[in-house]
Protein backbone atom coordinates (compact mmCIF):
# COMPACT_ATOMS: atom_id res chain seq x y z
CA UNK A 1 0.00 0.00 0.00
CA UNK A 2 1.24 3.35 -1.06
CA UNK A 3 2.53 6.00 1.89
CA UNK A 4 1.41 9.51 0.41
CA UNK A 5 1.15 12.98 1.68
CA UNK A 6 -2.35 14.72 2.00
CA UNK A 7 -2.86 18.23 1.40
CA UNK A 8 -6.21 20.36 1.17
CA UNK A 9 -7.41 23.02 -0.11
CA UNK A 10 -9.47 25.68 1.75
CA UNK A 11 -10.29 28.35 -0.22
CA UNK A 12 -12.28 30.94 1.62
CA UNK A 13 -10.67 33.83 2.56
CA UNK A 14 -12.08 37.24 4.32
CA UNK A 15 -10.15 39.67 1.92
CA UNK A 16 -7.75 38.96 -0.61
CA UNK A 17 -4.29 39.73 -0.12
CA UNK A 18 -2.65 42.19 -2.93
CA UNK A 19 0.47 40.20 -3.50
CA UNK A 20 -1.16 36.72 -3.86
CA UNK A 21 -2.37 35.04 -6.75
CA UNK A 22 -3.49 31.50 -4.60
CA UNK A 23 -7.26 30.59 -6.25
CA UNK A 24 -9.69 31.40 -2.89
CA UNK A 25 -12.86 33.25 -2.76
CA UNK A 26 -14.12 36.14 0.12
CA UNK A 27 -17.47 36.69 1.92
CA UNK A 28 -18.57 32.95 0.86
CA UNK A 29 -18.14 30.85 4.53
CA UNK A 30 -21.74 29.68 4.79
CA UNK A 31 -20.52 27.62 1.70
CA UNK A 32 -18.44 25.80 4.59
CA UNK A 33 -20.07 22.93 5.20
CA UNK A 34 -20.71 22.03 1.90
CA UNK A 35 -17.25 22.37 1.24
CA UNK A 36 -16.85 19.72 3.87
CA UNK A 37 -18.94 17.52 2.72
CA UNK A 38 -17.53 17.79 -0.77
CA UNK A 39 -14.31 17.13 0.28
CA UNK A 40 -15.13 13.78 2.13
CA UNK A 41 -16.81 13.04 -1.03
CA UNK A 42 -13.31 13.25 -3.08
CA UNK A 43 -11.43 11.77 -0.24
CA UNK A 44 -13.56 8.66 -0.95
CA UNK A 45 -12.15 8.23 -4.02
CA UNK A 46 -9.10 7.29 -2.39
CA UNK A 47 -10.24 5.14 0.18
CA UNK A 48 -7.86 2.86 2.24
CA UNK A 49 -4.59 4.92 0.87
CA UNK A 50 -2.19 5.45 3.77
CA UNK A 51 -1.47 8.82 4.57
CA UNK A 52 1.93 10.08 6.37
CA UNK A 53 1.67 14.10 6.72
CA UNK A 54 -1.11 16.33 6.28
CA UNK A 55 -1.19 19.97 5.40
CA UNK A 56 -4.49 22.01 5.12
CA UNK A 57 -3.21 25.39 3.11
CA UNK A 58 -5.50 27.85 1.26
CA UNK A 59 -6.53 30.44 1.59
CA UNK A 60 -7.52 30.75 5.35
CA UNK A 61 -7.69 27.20 7.03
CA UNK A 62 -8.58 28.47 10.16
CA UNK A 63 -11.58 29.90 9.10
CA UNK A 64 -13.15 25.89 9.41
CA UNK A 65 -13.11 27.07 13.17
CA UNK A 66 -14.00 24.79 15.75
CA UNK A 67 -17.72 24.04 14.16
CA UNK A 68 -16.00 22.36 10.93
CA UNK A 69 -12.85 21.27 11.84
CA UNK A 70 -13.81 18.34 13.96
CA UNK A 71 -16.23 17.10 11.43
CA UNK A 72 -13.65 16.93 8.51
CA UNK A 73 -10.95 15.36 10.09
CA UNK A 74 -13.10 12.81 12.51
CA UNK A 75 -14.34 11.59 8.52
CA UNK A 76 -10.99 11.76 6.94
CA UNK A 77 -9.69 9.32 10.01
CA UNK A 78 -12.82 7.10 8.48
CA UNK A 79 -11.34 6.84 4.77
CA UNK A 80 -7.59 6.86 5.68
CA UNK A 81 -5.37 5.22 7.01
CA UNK A 82 -3.59 7.21 9.52
CA UNK A 83 -1.72 5.08 12.04
CA UNK A 84 1.21 6.34 10.76
CA UNK A 85 0.46 9.77 10.29
CA UNK A 86 3.53 11.45 11.36
CA UNK A 87 2.91 15.45 10.98
CA UNK A 88 -0.35 17.30 10.75
CA UNK A 89 0.19 20.72 9.83
CA UNK A 90 -2.68 23.94 9.65
CA UNK A 91 -2.16 26.90 8.30
CA UNK A 92 -3.35 29.99 10.54
CA UNK A 93 -4.32 33.64 9.75
CA UNK A 94 -3.39 35.51 12.83
CA UNK A 95 -6.67 37.35 12.40
CA UNK A 96 -8.63 34.40 13.02
CA UNK A 97 -6.49 32.77 15.43
CA UNK A 98 -8.21 32.62 18.71
CA UNK A 99 -7.59 29.87 21.93
CA UNK A 100 -10.90 27.93 20.98
CA UNK A 101 -9.37 27.51 17.72
CA UNK A 102 -5.83 25.87 18.43
CA UNK A 103 -7.38 23.63 21.04
CA UNK A 104 -9.77 22.30 18.76
CA UNK A 105 -6.63 21.79 16.13
CA UNK A 106 -4.64 19.73 19.03
CA UNK A 107 -7.98 17.68 19.50
CA UNK A 108 -7.96 16.78 15.67
CA UNK A 109 -5.06 15.72 15.68
CA UNK A 110 -2.88 18.64 14.57
CA UNK A 111 0.42 18.94 15.56
CA UNK A 112 2.35 21.51 13.51
CA UNK A 113 1.13 25.43 13.40
CA UNK A 114 2.13 27.71 10.41
CA UNK A 115 1.47 31.14 10.95
CA UNK A 116 0.96 33.54 8.34
CA UNK A 117 2.54 36.42 9.63
CA UNK A 118 4.44 37.65 6.74
CA UNK A 119 5.45 40.80 8.22
CA UNK A 120 5.88 42.36 12.55
CA UNK A 121 5.59 46.45 10.16
CA UNK A 122 2.07 47.72 10.56
CA UNK A 123 2.95 49.83 7.99
CA UNK A 124 3.94 46.90 4.98
CA UNK A 125 0.59 44.33 6.16
CA UNK A 126 -1.79 47.24 5.50
CA UNK A 127 -0.18 47.87 2.04
CA UNK A 128 -0.12 44.45 1.51
CA UNK A 129 -3.63 44.14 2.36
CA UNK A 130 -3.35 42.04 5.23
CA UNK A 131 -6.21 42.19 7.62
CA UNK A 132 -3.94 41.24 10.93
CA UNK A 133 -0.99 43.90 12.60
CA UNK A 134 1.45 42.49 14.10
CA UNK A 135 0.54 42.57 18.28
CA UNK A 136 -2.07 39.95 16.46
CA UNK A 137 0.75 38.12 14.61
CA UNK A 138 2.51 37.90 17.83
CA UNK A 139 -0.70 37.07 20.06
CA UNK A 140 -1.48 34.00 17.39
CA UNK A 141 2.37 32.41 18.29
CA UNK A 142 1.98 32.66 21.91
CA UNK A 143 -1.82 31.10 21.96
CA UNK A 144 -0.15 28.26 19.89
CA UNK A 145 2.31 27.83 21.99
CA UNK A 146 0.02 27.97 25.13
CA UNK A 147 -2.34 25.65 23.81
CA UNK A 148 0.67 23.29 23.69
CA UNK A 149 2.39 22.87 20.19
CA UNK A 150 6.13 22.71 20.03
CA UNK A 151 6.19 22.87 16.50
CA UNK A 152 5.79 26.22 14.97
CA UNK A 153 6.74 27.38 11.96
CA UNK A 154 5.97 31.27 10.62
CA UNK A 155 5.77 32.51 6.96
CA UNK A 156 7.57 36.22 6.23
CA UNK A 157 8.19 37.56 3.12
CA UNK A 158 10.96 39.25 1.26
CA UNK A 159 10.00 42.49 -0.59
CA UNK A 160 6.84 44.32 1.01
CA UNK A 161 5.99 47.56 -0.25
CA UNK A 162 8.28 50.14 2.13
CA UNK A 163 10.44 47.19 3.41
CA UNK A 164 13.90 47.74 4.55
CA UNK A 165 16.28 45.60 6.21
CA UNK A 166 15.60 47.58 9.44
CA UNK A 167 12.18 46.29 9.07
CA UNK A 168 12.55 42.79 7.78
CA UNK A 169 15.71 42.06 10.38
CA UNK A 170 12.97 43.84 13.18
CA UNK A 171 10.59 40.95 12.14
CA UNK A 172 12.98 38.40 12.31
CA UNK A 173 14.13 38.89 15.11
CA UNK A 174 11.03 39.50 17.57
CA UNK A 175 9.53 36.00 15.64
CA UNK A 176 12.66 34.25 16.80
CA UNK A 177 12.41 35.63 20.81
CA UNK A 178 8.76 33.97 20.60
CA UNK A 179 10.51 30.49 20.43
CA UNK A 180 9.39 29.11 16.81
CA UNK A 181 11.36 26.60 15.19
CA UNK A 182 11.01 27.03 11.47
CA UNK A 183 10.72 30.22 9.47
CA UNK A 184 9.22 30.10 5.65
CA UNK A 185 11.09 33.58 3.94
CA UNK A 186 9.34 33.95 0.54
CA UNK A 187 10.72 36.84 -2.45
CA UNK A 188 7.67 38.56 -3.39
CA UNK A 189 7.16 37.88 -7.17
CA UNK A 190 3.95 39.89 -8.78
CA UNK A 191 2.10 37.38 -10.47
CA UNK A 192 -1.01 37.83 -13.24
CA UNK A 193 -4.11 37.57 -11.61
CA UNK A 194 -2.72 39.36 -8.65
CA UNK A 195 -3.98 43.00 -7.15
CA UNK A 196 -0.34 43.89 -7.25
CA UNK A 197 -0.30 43.16 -11.02
CA UNK A 198 -2.97 45.57 -11.58
CA UNK A 199 -1.98 48.33 -9.22
CA UNK A 200 1.96 47.67 -8.67
CA UNK A 201 2.85 49.84 -5.63
CA UNK A 202 6.09 52.05 -6.26
CA UNK A 203 7.25 51.49 -3.12
CA UNK A 204 8.01 47.80 -3.97
CA UNK A 205 12.05 46.81 -3.33
CA UNK A 206 13.46 46.55 -6.98
CA UNK A 207 15.64 42.97 -7.45
CA UNK A 208 18.77 44.07 -6.18
CA UNK A 209 17.63 45.33 -2.81
CA UNK A 210 15.08 42.21 -2.75
CA UNK A 211 18.39 40.37 -3.74
CA UNK A 212 19.97 41.81 -0.55
CA UNK A 213 17.54 41.53 1.80
CA UNK A 214 17.37 37.69 1.15
CA UNK A 215 21.23 37.37 1.59
CA UNK A 216 20.84 39.20 4.81
CA UNK A 217 18.08 37.52 5.66
CA UNK A 218 20.07 34.16 5.53
CA UNK A 219 23.03 35.21 7.22
CA UNK A 220 20.45 36.31 9.99
CA UNK A 221 18.64 32.97 10.38
CA UNK A 222 22.15 30.68 10.13
CA UNK A 223 23.79 33.47 13.03
CA UNK A 224 20.55 32.63 15.24
CA UNK A 225 21.31 28.55 14.50
CA UNK A 226 18.63 27.78 11.89
CA UNK A 227 19.40 25.49 8.77
CA UNK A 228 18.87 26.86 5.33
CA UNK A 229 17.20 23.26 4.39
CA UNK A 230 15.50 24.30 1.02
CA UNK A 231 15.70 27.58 -0.75
CA UNK A 232 12.91 29.25 0.86
CA UNK A 233 12.94 27.35 4.55
CA UNK A 234 14.70 27.77 7.52
CA UNK A 235 14.66 25.68 10.86
CA UNK A 236 16.28 24.74 13.83
CA UNK A 237 17.75 20.96 13.17
CA UNK A 238 15.52 18.62 12.79
CA UNK A 239 12.70 20.32 12.80
CA UNK A 240 12.44 20.17 8.73
CA UNK A 241 8.21 20.16 7.54
CA UNK A 242 7.94 16.86 6.57
CA UNK A 243 5.20 17.13 4.53
CA UNK A 244 7.13 19.92 2.22
CA UNK A 245 9.86 17.48 2.40
CA UNK A 246 7.80 14.75 0.66
CA UNK A 247 6.94 16.75 -2.02
CA UNK A 248 10.74 17.94 -2.84
CA UNK A 249 11.71 14.22 -2.67
CA UNK A 250 9.11 13.95 -5.85
CA UNK A 251 7.18 11.77 -3.29
CA UNK A 252 3.38 11.06 -3.80
CA UNK A 253 0.69 13.02 -2.69
CA UNK A 254 -2.99 13.58 -2.71
CA UNK A 255 -4.84 17.09 -3.18
CA UNK A 256 -8.49 17.76 -2.12
CA UNK A 257 -10.31 21.02 -2.98
CA UNK A 258 -10.84 23.61 -5.70
CA UNK A 259 -7.58 23.96 -7.49
CA UNK A 260 -5.62 21.19 -5.10
CA UNK A 261 -2.68 19.24 -6.94
CA UNK A 262 -1.83 15.42 -6.91
CA UNK A 263 0.98 13.49 -7.83
CA UNK A 264 0.52 9.68 -8.09
CA UNK A 265 2.16 6.60 -9.57
CA UNK A 266 4.04 9.34 -12.38
CA UNK A 267 0.51 10.91 -12.55
CA UNK A 268 -0.06 14.80 -12.29
CA UNK A 269 -3.12 16.64 -12.16
CA UNK A 270 -4.96 18.95 -10.71
CA UNK A 271 -8.21 20.04 -9.45
CA UNK A 272 -10.23 22.79 -11.33
CA UNK A 273 -9.96 26.37 -9.90
CA UNK A 274 -13.59 26.87 -8.87
CA UNK A 275 -15.60 26.24 -5.87
CA UNK A 276 -19.12 26.42 -7.68
CA UNK A 277 -17.96 23.60 -10.29
CA UNK A 278 -15.78 21.63 -7.30
CA UNK A 279 -18.88 21.50 -4.83
CA UNK A 280 -21.23 20.28 -8.04
CA UNK A 281 -19.26 17.65 -9.07
CA UNK A 282 -16.26 17.03 -6.22
CA UNK A 283 -14.88 13.65 -7.56
CA UNK A 284 -14.93 14.77 -11.54
CA UNK A 285 -13.15 18.34 -11.81
CA UNK A 286 -9.62 17.27 -12.19
CA UNK A 287 -7.92 18.93 -15.17
CA UNK A 288 -4.13 19.15 -16.82
CA UNK A 289 -3.84 15.59 -16.62
CA UNK A 290 -0.28 14.77 -17.15
CA UNK A 291 1.91 11.46 -16.99
CA UNK A 292 5.65 12.21 -17.95
CA UNK A 293 7.97 10.93 -19.73
CA UNK A 294 10.95 9.48 -18.19
CA UNK A 295 13.28 11.87 -19.33
CA UNK A 296 11.19 14.72 -17.90
CA UNK A 297 10.73 12.56 -14.77
CA UNK A 298 14.09 11.87 -14.01
CA UNK A 299 14.99 15.75 -14.62
CA UNK A 300 11.91 16.98 -12.49
CA UNK A 301 13.20 14.86 -10.03
CA UNK A 302 16.77 16.03 -9.96
CA UNK A 303 15.52 19.49 -10.08
CA UNK A 304 13.11 18.80 -7.17
CA UNK A 305 15.52 17.71 -4.98
CA UNK A 306 18.54 20.69 -5.60
CA UNK A 307 16.16 22.83 -3.95
CA UNK A 308 17.03 20.67 -0.53
CA UNK A 309 19.96 22.79 -0.31
CA UNK A 310 21.52 20.53 2.84
CA UNK A 311 20.97 17.55 1.38
CA UNK A 312 21.46 17.95 -2.49
CA UNK A 313 20.60 14.87 -5.07
CA UNK A 314 21.82 11.87 -5.32
CA UNK A 315 22.46 10.53 -9.16
CA UNK A 316 23.24 7.22 -7.75
CA UNK A 317 19.57 6.62 -6.98
CA UNK A 318 18.21 8.22 -10.25
CA UNK A 319 20.71 5.82 -11.93
CA UNK A 320 18.95 2.45 -10.14
CA UNK A 321 15.58 4.00 -11.17
CA UNK A 322 15.67 5.00 -14.28
CA UNK A 323 19.02 3.31 -16.00
CA UNK A 324 20.55 3.92 -19.37
CA UNK A 325 18.13 6.45 -19.53
CA UNK A 326 19.78 8.39 -16.77
CA UNK A 327 22.60 9.17 -19.13
CA UNK A 328 21.33 12.53 -20.58
CA UNK A 329 20.85 14.04 -17.13
CA UNK A 330 24.47 12.67 -16.18
CA UNK A 331 25.59 14.62 -19.21
CA UNK A 332 23.88 18.03 -18.11
CA UNK A 333 24.75 18.02 -14.44
CA UNK A 334 28.49 17.46 -15.17
CA UNK A 335 28.48 20.55 -17.48
CA UNK A 336 27.26 22.90 -14.58
CA UNK A 337 29.38 21.29 -12.06
CA UNK A 338 32.30 22.29 -15.04
CA UNK A 339 30.73 25.53 -14.62
CA UNK A 340 30.68 25.86 -10.89
CA UNK A 341 26.59 26.15 -11.16
CA UNK A 342 26.57 22.89 -8.96
CA UNK A 343 29.09 21.00 -6.63
CA UNK A 344 29.70 17.54 -6.22
CA UNK A 345 30.45 15.08 -3.52
CA UNK A 346 30.27 11.33 -4.38
CA UNK A 347 27.67 11.10 -6.07
CA UNK A 348 25.58 13.64 -5.31
CA UNK A 349 24.88 16.99 -6.18
CA UNK A 350 24.19 20.37 -4.59
CA UNK A 351 23.76 24.48 -5.03
CA UNK A 352 26.40 25.99 -4.20
CA UNK A 353 25.56 28.66 -1.68
CA UNK A 354 26.90 31.82 -3.59
CA UNK A 355 24.42 30.23 -6.04
CA UNK A 356 21.56 30.17 -4.24
CA UNK A 357 19.96 33.66 -5.81
CA UNK A 358 20.48 32.36 -9.53
CA UNK A 359 18.84 28.43 -8.34
CA UNK A 360 16.05 29.02 -10.81
CA UNK A 361 17.97 29.19 -13.59
CA UNK A 362 20.62 26.70 -12.86
CA UNK A 363 17.42 24.38 -11.93
CA UNK A 364 15.68 25.37 -15.55
CA UNK A 365 19.60 24.24 -16.86
CA UNK A 366 18.86 20.70 -15.23
CA UNK A 367 15.44 20.14 -16.79
CA UNK A 368 16.39 20.80 -20.69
Amino acid sequence: MKTRGLYIHIPFCMRKCLYCDFYSVTGKTELMGQFVSAVLTEAKTYAGDRIDTIYLGGGTPSLLGPDHLPTLMSELAKVFNLSGLSEATIEVNPDTATPDFYETARRCCFNRISVGVQSLSDAELHQSGRLHNSNQALQALQQARDAGFTNVSADIIIGLPGQTWKSLENTIERLLATGINHISAYCLSVEEGAPFAVNRPDSLPDDNLQANLYKKTIRCLKHHGFIHYEISNFCEPGMECLHNLNYWRSGDYIGLGPAAASHINGFRYSNVADLQKYLAEPAGVRSEIECLATPDKLGEEAMLRLRLLCEGFDLADIQRKYATEAEGLSQRLGMLVGNRSLFKQGSRYFVPSSRVLTCNTILADVLS
